[in-house]
């Protein structure tokens, strides 16, 4: 009879550590929100309101190439969503290279902080990229082959560029997610 009961016992003890067992792990869901990206755009705008303001020890020691920000709609509109992707991504890229160049350019404290958080930002809405089943993106050896980017000479301009990238083409990519539209039925 114990041994009868020691295989129930067994069993059910199977049976329950099968139904509290995690699971695998689930893909990340979609951030559709775009309070979100207002978050990291108000962010930018500080860090370049910070920069405008700043002094001594916040100027960029070289040039550095950035995306171009103008979004010309009919262009946009055509191309598909693994080619904007591609776009906001490279863009994204560059944006990194150059405030990781600013960072080791700038002496000033504060700004440091405004610019790791840039940076850190910047991470942030890859992993968003990637939540919304947006394929990773490759960057290239050099930024010198990548179409639609232009040069910034100084941390101003740099910091402009960065706010008005996450305001046009990011925000148009987050708006038009395949992983975020509503199924209407």
């Amino acid at each position: 009879m114990l041994h009868k009961t020691n295989r129930g016992l067994l069993a059910l003890l199977l049976m329950v550590l099968e139904w509290t067992r995690p699971g695998l792990p689930s893909p990340l869901r979609p951030i559709c929100d775009l309070r979100v990206l207002n978050h990291f755009i108000k962010e930018a705008q500080d860090a370049e309101v910070a920069m405008k303001s700043c002094r001594e020890g916040c100027s960029l020691l070289e040039s550095v190439t950035v995306p171009q920000t103008r979004v010309d709609f009919d262009v946009w509109e055509k191309l598909n969503g693994l080619e904007q992707a591609q776009e906001v991504q490279s863009g994204l890229w560059l944006l990194q290279q150059a405030l990781s160049l600013l960072r080791t350019s700038v002496t000033n404290a504060a700004l440091h902080s405004h610019i790791d958080n840039s940076i850190r930002n910047l991470l942030s809405i890859n992993a968003v990229l990637r939540s919304l089943n947006i394929p990773e993106y490759s960057p290239p050896t050099s930024a010198a082959g990548l179409e639609g980017t232009w040069t910034a000479a100084s941390a101003t301009d740099l910091l402009q560029v960065h706010v008005n990238f996450l305001r046009g083409k990011v925000r148009l990519l987050l708006l038009d997610a395949q992983a975020c539209q509503q199924d209407v039925s």
